[in-house]
């Protein structure tokens, strides 16, 4: 199947580079046609995004303090109003490539000021966002490279910035790692005190327990440091290789040839590791709105909950109501929407700020298990208010989106229209049947959200469905 019409390339832009493609928003995004929706894109800086609480005021509990839970509950309320979704997908993206987890380091403002980094160079340069990332806190002690000093180098944190970061598995020997490591000898960091820094800390150099000896790495010699080895990484080629072979299985489809790869790396490389470039290019190029990209990325749990519920125009609620309380924050606590979605994407295998490993998640096929499907399927009764769903059930009012056409075929197409599903023809059938066992024939108030999670269950088992 094609993408044949510039609407339809607009959807997939959206799919990919957003969360989702409702229909205001893609009415939105294409006011200017299709190279007007990559610059509204790219351009997210230009945009108010529309999400302004402060993690200070998260704090919870008797002690007043901002926890985990409060983080992520902060980060998915964000994605679920910001207006920049591009940027917010990028920060997921890469938190899942420098994947660090709460689950080690365990300190809320350590986990937060290190998304915040990655939020703040997610569109900017490669180079910058590596340095930054190396010296962040919650980095350093995810690898232990407060613990690398000289004499006892750990090779942790210079074994993962060539395997998993910069260059793969393959192209650095045992030897690289070892003199990696002793020129990242004294990285460290401190916590920092005063008024409002509590609980936050810093990046620190001690330069009593660096290695300044000669160094061998990676065919450079001399007393090299930390920040010359970042350098010599960011000129090899195959790191442009790498990053684009990421983002291109993050954002187009999975198992890219290598030529294609090439041909996007180099300019990459040649744009001096600009991020934006990059994706301009990939954004605006033949392949990306090939038939081989098309709905070929299984949706992570992000693009599955965020985003169904983003169509349904929930983040401009929550961003109304945000606009017009004076206290957003409790506001924001109470909205058990956020917490539904958390907990749905944790039991989908996506615990924000929790990724499993250095390694990060398994994207792909991998979203794909019998008992992560059970959770997709739920979902709709999960969103609607059906049904034995864990805490915080949502109940979506539904019933508005009926009243022009309250029949079970008008709400069928209405949900299908708003969710984007892909749905074929010959399945129409199955969906107004289910919606007409549970309505009686007749969408009226009560039976709307019984009627809606009959129809959603469906739509979000169904093969199509699982692909962006």
């Amino acid at each position: 199947m094609a993408l044949d019409t510039e609407r339809e390339k607009g959807a997939h832009l959206l799919r990919r580079f957003g969360l989702g493609a409702s229909e205001a928003e893609l009415d939105y995004y294409l006011k200017d046609g299709l190279t007007g929706a990559v610059d509204l894109l790219l351009d997210y800086d230009k945009v108010d995004e529309g999400w302004d609480v402060d993690i200070e005021e998260m704090k919870t509990g008797k002690n007043q303090r901002v926890t985990l839970p409060s983080v992520v509950i902060w980060w998915a309320s964000r994605m679920l109003v910001t207006r920049r979704p591009l940027q917010e997908k990028l920060t997921l993206f890469w938190h899942n490539h420098f994947a660090t987890s709460a689950s080690k380091v365990q300190q809320p403002y350590l986990m937060f000021d290190q998304n915040q980094t990655l939020r703040k160079n997610a569109l900017g340069n490669f180079r910058t966002m590596l340095l930054e990332v190396s010296k962040d806190p919650a980095m350093i002690y995810w690898l232990d490279n407060q613990t690398n000093v000289k004499g006892h180098a750990n090779e942790n944190f210079a074994r993962e910035v060539m395997e998993l970061f910069t260059m793969g598995v393959g192209n650095y020997t045992e030897k690289d790692v070892l003199e990696g490591a002793r020129a990242f000898t004294g990285w460290s960091l401190r916590r920092e005190g005063g008024p409002g820094k509590q609980g936050h800390a810093e990046y620190m150099f001690r330069p009593n327990l660096h290695d300044d000896g000669q160094k061998l790495y990676l065919g450079n010699s001399g007393n090299l440091d930390g920040e010359d080895v970042l350098n010599i990484l960011c000129d090899r080629p195959r790191t442009s290789v790498f990053i684009t072979h990421k983002l291109w299985e993050w954002f187009v489809y999975p198992n890219p040839d290598a030529a294609t790869v090439e041909r996007f790396a180099k300019l990459f490389r040649e744009s001096g590791l600009d991020i934006k470039a990059v994706l301009r290019a990939i954004m605006t190029s033949s392949d990306f709105y090939s038939p081989k990209a098309e709905r070929s990325v299984v949706k992570n749990p992000v693009d599955f909950c965020v985003t169904t519920l983003r169509q349904l125009g929930v983040g401009e609620v929550v961003g109304e109501a945000l606009k017009n309380t004076s206290d957003d924050v409790a506001f924001v606590r109470r909205f058990g929407t956020v917490g539904a979605a958390v907990q749905a994407m944790k039991a989908m295998g996506m615990w924000l700020m929790y990724p499993p490993d250095v390694h990060g998640w398994d994207i792909g096929q991998n979203w794909i298990t019998s008992a992560t499907m059970v959770e997709r399927i739920q979902w709709g009764d999960r969103v609607f208010g059906q049904g034995k769903v864990a805490r915080y059930p949502i109940r979506y009012p539904s019933y508005s989106l009926f009243e022009n056409d309250p029949t079970p075929s008008g709400l069928v197409t209405k949900l299908i229209s708003i969710f984007d599903a892909p749905v074929k023809k010959d399945k129409f059938g199955i969906l107004i049947d289910a919606a007409q066992k549970a309505s009686g024939g007749t969408i009226t108030p009560a039976n709307a959200n019984p009627s809606a999670a009959a129809v959603a269950r469906l739509i979000f088992a169904s093969p199509e469905f699982q692909f962006c």
